[in-house]
């Protein structure tokens, strides 16, 4: 099984995606993840991204995608994979279906939770407050501003990701506001004949 899940910050693919990997024994592909692991590892990939990195500037689509390119090939991948993080442009979701097509594979589902931003400002909201009641770090970003100033970034870059995948008949929707449970269970029924 090949996914994508697409969503909003705080829509909840992170909780969706640990639940599928559990439920299908898939692993989730954070592109975030490998890059800092190639960067640890010093491969020739990893000082290529440090450099930009550390230039401030944002890694290409070229080098991220060769990055996939070789994370799916690993052992654990074949199996099936989510992808987390990516993809992030119409760019990014053509140049992963070429290299996809170029292994003979395909995605199964683009599994997208929709989502009021209202209340996911809440969601937010609420959360900081939970975590500072319990005596909890709140993370930097987890805040209404950082929220809305990441919502946005989302509407402009990665929503016209969804009407690509939609136009290509990929895009499965789910209420995101739902409660976890239902959120999976709906998740599960799109995914429908999907084999894992």
């Amino acid at each position: 099984m090949r996914l994508i899940l697409l969503g909003p910050p705080g829509a909840g693919k992170g909780t969706q995606a640990a639940r599928l990997v559990a439920r299908h024994g898939i692993v989730q592909l954070s592109t975030g993840d490998m890059l800092r692991a190639a960067v640890a590892a010093g491969t020739v990939l990893g000082r290529q991204a440090k450099a930009i990195m550390d230039a401030g500037n944002l890694v290409p689509d070229a080098l991220v995608i060769e990055l996939i390119d070789q994370r799916i090939d690993a052992e654990d991948a074949r199996g099936g994979f989510i992808l987390d993080g990516f993809p992030r442009t119409v760019a990014q979701a053509q140049a992963l279906d070429a290299l996809l097509a170029k292994k003979g594979l395909g995605l199964d589902a683009v599994i997208e939770l929709d989502v009021d931003e209202a209340a996911l400002l809440k969601r937010v909201e609420n959360r900081v407050l939970e975590t500072k009641a319990k005596g909890g770090a709140v993370r930097a970003d987890d805040n209404p501003e950082s929220l809305k100033t990441r919502l946005e970034a989302y509407r402009k870059q990665t929503a016209p990701v969804s009407c690509y995948y939609s136009e290509q008949g990929e895009l499965k929707q789910v209420d995101g506001m739902a409660p976890i449970d239902e959120v999976s269970r709906q998740i599960e029924t799109a995914l429908g004949g999907v084999a894992a």
